[in-house]
């Protein structure tokens, strides 16, 4: 059967083609009875409006690319869920982008976000979100720098929580230091002086800046960061696990542990019971980023909130405002919130 057409409408309904299009598009008034008799045969034909030739009428695709590492770490799909949320109700679909990859499949994964930022100028999106990958890099190779540039010259570009060094491209981003910070003084507040932190990559921005957090804590009270205590290579809570473990079998064991995720703080909490070691009263624990997970743990994790929800919406009106042309601040910050639970408590004496 011969597809219905925009025009098969028209005539049936005995109308102009452009008074179909100010229905299908609510673009201009349409008496009442005409609206009703042509929404009628809308009905009656199931007709769907042909979505290539209305984006090269109106110049919009009405699609958004959202490119994240990692959909199986919770973080991630609470931002893509407020950022969709928000998306829907000004008219846009988001295409999902997963470059999902191992701690030891890193290249692989800037090679799928260069795949993906080809397919989506391709698919001629109106906007591209980029979140994690190659943004966290604190030396980024040049190349992968200007992949995103190129992209950026087509259409708008907006970058969640990382950063390309040397470029003008928008950016809306939670203050990762100063959530490390708040998560060592809590720590400290409570008493503790030995504190040991786990998990991230030294090679990462995200990992450097939250360290520099910690410093800056332990530094201003006066107290000693121990080499010992301090084991990056990981995100996940199989390396949690693992970097705990290592940490609690040191003669001269931490009274507090503070995670670089809420991910690695899960690892950590199995390696505390694995250990035979009470959280909190033994040994005090401290996430970051408050996935929805984190106050389901039992017990519930004290963490960081990176706002999730709050920059997943924010990063929906940024991009929405650049699509449309209007003037947006080129860095929208937001500050982080400690959330504290169950898992810390002041040192045994």
């Amino acid at each position: 059967m011969k597809p219905v057409t925009v025009y098969d409408i028209a005539r049936e309904a005995n109308v102009s083609v452009a008074t179909v299009s100010r229905v299908l598009n609510n673009t201009a008034p349409v008496k009442k009875e005409t609206r009703e008799r042509i929404t009628a045969l809308i009905d009656k034909h199931q007709f769907q409006p042909n979505a290539l030739a209305r984006s090269l009428i109106r110049k919009e695709t009405g699609m958004i690319g959202f490119i994240l590492p990692d959909i199986t770490n919770p973080f991630f799909p609470e931002v893509l869920a407020s950022f969709d949320r928000e998306t829907r109700k000004l008219g846009y679909t988001c295409f999902l982008c997963d470059t999902v990859s191992s701690d030891e499949e890193t290249d692989l994964q800037y090679a799928r976000e260069s795949q993906y930022l080809g397919i989506l100028m391709e698919k001629q999106v109106d906007g591209i979100v980029m979140i994690g990958g190659r943004l966290d890099l604190s030396k980024p190779d040049a190349a992968l720098v200007r992949e995103v540039e190129e992209a950026a010259k087509r259409v708008p570009v907006l970058m969640i929580n990382g950063n390309l060094p040397n470029t003008k491209i928008h950016r809306v981003a939670v203050d990762q230091r100063l959530g490390a910070e708040l998560a060592a003084q809590h720590l400290i507040d409570l008493g503790h002086r030995d504190i040991a932190v786990i998990g991230g990559f030294l090679h990462m921005s995200n990992t450097q800046q939250r360290l520099q957090g910690f410093r800056t804590a332990m530094r201003n009270n006066g107290l000693e960061v121990r080499k010992e205590w301090m084991v990056q290579g990981g995100f996940s809570v199989n390396m949690g696990f693992k970097f705990a473990e290592q940490v609690l079998k040191l003669p001269d064991r931490p009274t507090a542990i503070m995670c670089m995720n809420d991910l690695v703080a899960i690892g950590a909490l199995k390696a505390a019971d694995r250990a035979g070691l009470a959280v909190p009263v033994e040994l005090s624990i401290v996430g970051y980023d408050d996935i929805p997970f984190a106050s389901f743990s039992i017990p519930e994790l004290t963490t960081v909130s990176l706002m999730a929800s709050e920059i997943g919406g924010l990063a929906a009106d940024m991009l929405h405002k650049l699509i449309a042309g209007k003037q947006v601040s080129r860095l929208h910050s937001v500050i982080p919130e400690l959330r504290v639970r169950q898992t810390t408590a002041p040192p045994r004496k």
